[in-house]
């Protein structure tokens, strides 16, 4: 099958690009994250994304870098706790995004790395991606089977660029209370 892979980031871009492959798949990433803060964060995320691109023979297409409209999508939520009502709202408008890419192209199926992380909620992710795009989302949870632990080895392997938040500026801004 050919897949259109979101990516949020290069480490799970390796992980889930890499069990996808595995299981015979042609993979195309396409790298969208407007939530993403501040810019040199998603530069960082970017190169990581395209290195993983490049170790494992896929192409990479990068989507709009809007951070307008995802500051417009999330207002009133910004005081929501991580993994509430404002990650749910992110992650439908990056789902969406790669749907109507999904749409555009010769995919067979798309899917999403944002079940990697151990803080993402699997069912929720996969919750909207099959309202978005029914039996053409593939609903996975690549953390299990040890997926995020394999995630990190191909990020030492190739030294990829490891970020310690999810990538929004309430994110950012928790995790630096917690130092």
């Amino acid at each position: 099958m050919n897949i259109l892979l979101h990516i949020c980031c290069g480490v799970c871009a390796a992980g889930a690009a890499e069990q996808l492959m595995c299981d015979g798949h042609k993979i195309t990433g396409f790298f969208y994250g407007p939530n993403i803060h501040p810019v040199d964060e998603y530069e960082k995320r970017l190169r990581a994304a395209k290195k993983v691109a490049d170790q494992l023979s896929f192409d990479l297409i990068e989507g709009l870098y809007d951070r307008e409209r995802w500051f417009g999508s999330v207002k009133g939520a910004e005081n929501e706790a991580e993994g509430g009502a404002r990650c749910e709202i992110c992650f439908r408008m990056r789902l969406e995004k790669t749907y109507e890419y999904f749409r555009e192209g010769i995919f067979d199926l798309f899917t999403t790395t944002l079940s990697v992380g151990p803080m993402k909620d699997a069912e929720k992710v996969n919750s909207i991606g099959r309202e978005l795009g029914g039996e053409k989302f593939i609903s996975a949870n690549f953390k299990k089977k040890d997926g995020f632990k394999r995630a990190i080895e191909l990020a030492k392997e190739w030294d990829l660029y490891k970020q310690n938040y999810c990538g929004c500026i309430y994110s950012l801004e928790e995790s630096l209370k917690k130092k």
